[in-house]
């Protein structure tokens, strides 16, 4: 158990090192109410904020990873990722990589987390 935890530190230090080399970050981004309005979950009507949008554009032009997480259908089962796709490319969110599944939550506490707020002051 002790060898994972020493080989999970050394992946950690050995992933800061690449960035300070090459300056590049692996960025998890949310989808409804951060670069797009939703009321609820209606998700067909989701109304994209292009000038968020185009801020993680510049970080995806930089080189920086962009992967979009959503907890869409978390709560009612539906499988949105084919209209999440759609929308994304249809408001030219460019990303490495959508993650359907993010767990449906009230607070999340994490060490590296920023909100959207303060993100895209």
């Amino acid at each position: 158990m002790d060898h994972c935890v020493d080989h999970l530190v050394y992946c950690d230090e050995f992933g800061r090192k690449l960035q300070s080399i090459f300056g590049i970050m692996k960025y998890i981004i949310d989808i409804d109410n951060t670069i797009c309005y939703t009321e609820g979950s209606d998700y067909q009507h989701s109304q994209p904020d292009m000038q968020r949008i185009e801020k993680i554009n510049q970080l995806f032009d930089q080189g920086h990873e962009i992967h979009y997480y959503t907890a869409r259908g978390g709560n009612s089962g539906l499988d949105w990722s084919q209209l999440t796709a759609q929308q994304l490319e249809q408001w030219g969110a460019k990303h490495h990589k959508l993650i359907m599944g993010k767990p449906v939550y009230d607070v999340w506490v994490d060490d590296r987390a920023i909100t959207a707020k303060d993100f895209f002051k």
